[in-house]
């Protein structure tokens, strides 16, 4: 599997009225190879804070699967046509995910 590329562009040169405030896309798993497409977030995501994490708690990574690019997002993005958005529920995995307990077993 190719290594996780970090797009070098860290803001946008420009701004598409209209697209903040906008919900998040969610994830197509009937589109994607899930494991590919969860492993590669995971990379970019820890190589994001082995660099320092900067800007807050980002929302997820934004990966296209085309050319194996990604970025961090911090506020909900704008997706072209080839990129898959991938929420920190997914890239951290069920251990930050809230568990449901179970009742005690009777004896």
């Amino acid at each position: 599997m190719e290594p996780v590329k970090p797009n070098p562009i860290t803001t946008p040169s420009f701004e598409i009225r209209g697209a903040v405030g906008l919900p998040l896309p969610s994830l197509r798993f009937d589109r994607v190879d899930s494991g590919r497409l969860i492993s590669m977030a995971r990379r970019l995501y820890l190589q994001h804070f082995e660099h320092g994490p900067c800007g807050g708690e980002p929302l997820g990574i934004v990966l296209n699967l085309q050319s194996a690019q990604g970025r961090v997002v911090f506020e909900p993005p704008v997706l072209l046509p080839e990129e898959q958005f991938v929420a920190l529920d997914y890239i951290r995995g069920a251990s930050t995910r809230p568990r449901h307990s179970r009742s005690p077993a009777r004896r």
